[in-house]
């Protein structure tokens, strides 16, 4: 186990005052604070290292590529890819699923086709296949949670039909902190000739992802929550999947010759990188891979698990305030309301003047949000680098603002 008073030196905004009280970060669910190795990493690639990739033949050219290229390995690795020509850079999970849309089921799917989603998905994982349904004719279908915010592996299962050509499905929820069985469910699709596309986004930050033993088809996730910079991100697409996909984004990098009459495309996966790419958000999201697997996934696992449980005793003593998912092997993200006429968004300004820093609405979970029938929730959502006294912050600050409004 790693120390967590060295991890939280590793972070330099934590050092810092909001409203004249220490700050205590309770939002990285929505994106996540940046270690020094990583700003440092980012600082040199601009200031002593910047060049474009794979076009030049000079020094700084040839650094540049070869630090950017690295991080496809590292993500490989990351996510136990069989190999890096599986990893598709990006800049994060939203570009991830639009590329499988676009690039693989948009040619594939006809109308009367289904995609299954769950009610608790993300809107990245909604809308691209809003635009199939609008388009194409395709036909969404829905699978509900419990009322613990569980969902059951085998209701998605026995929601495919002959007509089921891909379950979407995230890992785990970024507002109830549900984790996904999707092992289960990819090994059913697979055996029913479905694929499975799972949003990471949530899950890889928190918990050691191996996208072979899942048997996933795609698998995307988003460098900012994973501590690396904004715009940054990658996608899995198994090798037999890569094979289908077709590029939906044309420009430099993905093609090998331009004619007038003809295209000749460049190989998978440079094929579905089009474009000058985020050079150094990728090379810092490398490092920030490191700086992960350095504190080892099962620890970092291991001490969010120590904080949830400690978490979950604590607001369970606030019989006034309702945490919206309680699966005992949740993830350590809550997103909860108070009783009263204390809009979510009110609590979070009450909570911001204590240092607390949550997120407060809708979470981008529209369908989610009208299953669970409320308008928003505050969520606090932790890391790495939070600890059993940034809880007592946050609930010290919740009674407050519940006195504020009793």
């Amino acid at each position: 186990m790693f120390d967590i008073a060295e991890v939280r030196r590793d972070f330099p905004i934590l050092n810092r005052e909001v409203n004249g009280k220490p700050l205590v970060y309770l939002d990285s669910g929505a994106s996540a604070q940046k270690p020094q190795v990583v700003i440092d990493a980012v600082t040199q690639a601009y200031s002593m290292e910047y060049a474009n990739v794979h076009r030049g033949l000079h020094y700084l050219s040839n650094l540049a590529t070869d630090k950017y290229e690295a991080v496809r390995g590292k993500m490989a690795a990351f996510l136990n890819a069989a190999s890096e020509d599986e990893i598709v850079f990006n800049t994060g999970t939203t570009e991830g699923i639009n590329t499988v849309a676009y690039g693989w089921a948009m040619p594939r799917l006809q109308a009367g086709d289904e995609i299954i989603l769950s009610v608790m998905e993300h809107h990245a994982n909604i809308v691209p296949w809003h635009f199939l349904r609008e388009r194409q004719g395709v036909v969404i279908k829905w699978v509900d949670v419990d009322s613990t915010g569980a969902l059951d592996p085998q209701a998605v299962i026995d929601a495919i039909t002959p007509k089921t050509k891909l379950i979407a499905i995230t890992h785990l929820s970024n507002v109830l902190g549900t984790k996904v069985d999707v092992k289960t469910i990819c090994a059913a699709a697979r055996e029913k000739g479905v694929a499975v596309l799972v949003d990471g986004s949530q899950a890889a930050v928190h918990m050691p992802v191996d996208v072979q033993d899942l048997g996933c088809d795609f698998y995307a996730v988003t460098g900012h929550k994973l501590y690396g910079p904004s715009g940054s991100g990658a996608i899995y697409i198994k090798a037999d999947r890569m094979k289908e996909m077709r590029p939906f984004m044309g420009g430099g990098d993905m093609i090998r010759e331009v004619t007038k009459d003809a295209v000749i495309y460049n190989d998978t996966p440079m094929m579905l990188e089009a474009g000058t790419p985020g050079i150094v958000q990728t090379i810092g999201l490398g490092v920030a891979l490191d700086y992960m697997t350095g504190l080892g996934m099962e620890n970092i696992a291991a001490h969010e698990d120590s904080l949830r449980d400690y978490a979950v005793t604590k607001l369970s003593g606030l019989n006034w305030l309702q945490v919206q998912g309680t699966t005992p092997d949740k993830a350590a993200i809550f997103s909860f309301v108070m009783d009263g006429a204390a809009h979510a968004h009110d609590i979070s300004t009450i909570l911001d003047k204590k240092g607390v820093a949550v997120r407060a609405g809708q979470h981008c979970t529209g369908p989610l949000m009208e299953h669970l029938g409320l308008p928003a929730t505050c969520r606090a959502s932790m890391a790495v680098y939070n600890t059993t006294a940034d809880v007592d912050v946050l609930i010290d600050a919740l009674e407050l603002a519940h006195d504020l409004f009793a």
